[in-house]
């Protein structure tokens, strides 16, 4: 006889209510971001479970809003090493991972991978994928090849498929990492791949099972729902996975009586606790890995984050966002080219969404001359000045 599989469990009208400034709060705090971690580079990477890394320098800004006495070069010399990778995995997006997170979190998100390759099925009439896949490997395990060469190559087999529905195929199919110079700090190199398992000599994962990821979200993004667990992965059906956790896990209800799941010993702060000002880089994971992000932004302010296809790069007030930045540097361009004149040509404008009392400005001017220091052009010498600039106050719509 079948037996039935038991039917999730519903929200505890006795379990505990967190407001949306605890959320916020206990977000921060996995997210180190209320007060700057004594931690490695590749530590924060592992506790973060990976930073979304669709350009070159939003990993970089992303640690040096995290780590205490945090050096670009630490992050640069992980890649270098290959202890670190570009690689695309939750979200169907490019994240910088560990080595060993990648071929864990790659065969993890294969189902979201498998999901945007249907986007592509009218392109790919006729074409084996799995000869394209043998293809495909043999041509970047060869050589690291660019998207162009990779999709030159398949359309010698396919020449009436659509190029870009290949090149796609083949980065669903095979996972295929950016090999350095790509993403070292302040160096140029056009996007390159092959697979994980060639650069990094160790296979992928056999597993692709939840249950270990689920607590890592968690330490990282709690307390959260399995909705936003999903968010945050581009995947659906993660319920199964919190259920067989729930006995080691604890549950909570936000405002809405959502229900929230938590590790027991993780941080809750108090609601109170003060949350100093933080400059974000474009995509940050703290943005994107909820599906009601409430905790982190007004509702007014979700369609400010971007101009178009343009993401910006956002700051945080007192834990929520608060606005968008930009850095200006001499031969700035995300790939990483040319160094800076020093803190003479570095200038950081400041675009709020709301007004700022005076003591807030003070710490946001603060926080933006650190950031302008370390991350602006070769890094401006204590004695230099940097120019830090206020927009005007635009209201949202």
């Amino acid at each position: 006889m079948t037996k039935t599989p038991a039917a999730p469990a519903r929200p505890s009208a006795h379990a505990p209510v967190l407001s949306r400034r605890a959320l916020n709060r206990a977000t921060l705090a996995r997210q180190l971001l209320l007060e700057r971690a004594a931690m490695s580079a590749e530590a924060a990477l592992t506790h973060l479970v990976g930073l979304q890394a669709q350009n070159v320098k939003p990993p970089y800004y992303a640690l040096a809003a995290r780590l205490a006495g945090f050096d670009p070069l630490e992050l640069s010399g992980l890649m270098g090493e290959r202890a670190a990778v570009r690689i695309v995995t939750v979200r169907s997006t490019v994240h910088t991972l560990t080595a060993a997170d990648a071929l864990v979190l790659r065969p993890f998100s294969q189902a979201a991978l498998d999901r945007e390759l249907r986007m592509f099925r009218r392109g790919l009439v006729g074409v084996d994928l799995d000869r394209l896949a043998a293809l495909a490997r043999a041509h970047v395990e060869e050589e690291p090849r660019t998207p162009a060469r990779i999709r030159t190559e398949l359309l010698r087999h396919w020449p009436d498929a659509d190029p870009q529905s290949l090149g796609i195929a083949a980065r669903v199919r095979l996972p295929l990492l950016q090999v350095t110079p790509r993403g070292l700090w302040r160096r140029s190199g056009q996007v390159a791949l092959t697979t994980a398992e060639h650069w990094l000599g160790r296979p992928l994962a056999d597993e692709a099972a939840p249950d270990g990821i689920v607590p890592r979200y968690l330490g990282a993004f709690g307390p959260a729902s399995v909705k936003d667990m999903q968010a945050w992965a581009g995947l659906t059906r993660l319920r199964e996975a919190f259920e067989r956790l729930r006995p080691g896990l604890r549950t909570f209800r936000d405002e809405h009586g959502v229900e929230l799941f938590d590790l027991p010993d993780a941080p809750r702060p108090d609601p109170e606790t003060p949350a100093p000002p933080r400059f974000l880089p474009e995509y940050d994971n703290l943005l994107l890995a909820h599906a009601d992000r409430t905790r982190v932004m007004d509702p007014v302010h979700k369609d400010r984050t971007w101009t178009g296809n343009q993401p910006h790069r956002t700051f945080l007030v007192d834990g929520f966002l608060a606005g968008v930045w930009r850095l200006d540097e001499p031969g700035d361009g995300d790939g990483g080219g040319g160094g800076g004149a020093g803190g003479a040509g570095v200038r950081l404008t400041v675009q709020p969404f709301v007004d700022l009392d005076r003591q807030q400005r003070q710490e946001v001017l603060a926080e933006a001359e650190r950031t302008a220091r370390l991350l602006g052009g070769d890094g401006a010498p204590a004695t230099s000045s940097c120019d830090i600039r206020f927009g005007e106050v635009v209201p949202g719509r």
